[in-house]
């Protein structure tokens, strides 16, 4: 299996260590800083080979250029995005296939909070790294892109296996979790899920990773079919990607 260690970076980002024990191959998806990632490389053991990054946002890409200088690692994004991609040496896009060590990863397409951002998917070890398209209990903000292709990105992540981990780009739980309760108050898995990241959070702990399971169960913006939300929303007719723009427009306003 993967061996996957959280970084904690600038106020809540997240990057992840992401290392493949058989080959010693160890990449770094979004390292918004070079610091911690040198530091959790030392404490690891670690040297880096490849960088991985879901979308051209400087807290994903910030530490790209010095790690390579440091390191020699290559980095692997978008290439609908690859102009806005500091250092990038390989273009990715959907349905491509990249081995890291003797693990292979799937890219998907999952474009709205930038036009070209990606996912990769580690189908064997049970993990997808979803940037800042899905975060636990939430989904990014619609930057560069429509309510509709948002909702086509995130049906396609909640396709996957129930028991794949998700990796996301920030510590985001907490607040995800008391906008979510205000459209589905009576959601016993919600307010479980909501007490376990209070807890997590007191103790100084992520809350990442979740699962495709528990975010089909949680997050509202998987949710737009439940007749209780729909029932918050007064949209009890609407089809689902009318129900999820509204989501997102009041989670914009929240």
């Amino acid at each position: 299996m993967l061996n996957i260690h959280t970084v904690p970076c600038l106020n809540d980002n997240y990057a992840y260590l992401v290392h493949e024990p058989t080959t010693r191959t160890v990449a770094v998806v979004d390292p918004s800083e070079a610091a911690p990632i040198i530091a959790a490389l030392a404490m690891h053991n670690l040297k880096l080979t490849h960088i991985l990054n879901t979308h051209h946002h400087f807290d994903h890409t910030g530490g790209n250029l010095e790690l390579k200088e440091k390191t020699g690692a290559r980095i692997i994004g978008p290439k609908a995005d690859a102009d806005r991609i500091p250092g990038i040496d390989t273009g990715v896009g959907e349905g491509e296939l990249l081995a890291l060590g003797i693990k292979i990863v799937r890219i998907f397409n999952i474009p709205a909070h930038t036009r070209g951002h990606i996912a990769f998917w580690f189908e064997a070890d049970k993990a997808v790294f979803t940037g800042d398209t899905m975060f636990a209990m939430g989904c990014g903000r619609l930057f560069e892109g429509t309510p509709a292709q948002m909702w086509e990105s995130l049906s396609k992540l909640a396709k996957l296996p129930a028991d794949t981990r998700v990796f996301c780009g920030h510590e985001y739980t907490q607040s995800n979790g008391r906008f979510a309760l205000t459209l589905e108050p009576h959601n016993d898995a919600l307010k479980k899920r909501i007490i376990e990241v209070d807890d997590l959070r007191t103790q100084g702990l992520p809350t990442i990773p979740s699962t495709i399971g528990i975010e089909r169960e949680t997050n509202p913006f998987l949710r737009p079919s439940s007749k209780e939300l729909r029932k918050s929303l007064g949209m009890e007719n609407a089809d689902d990607a009318t129900v999820f723009a509204e989501i997102r427009r009041r989670k914009d306003e929240f």
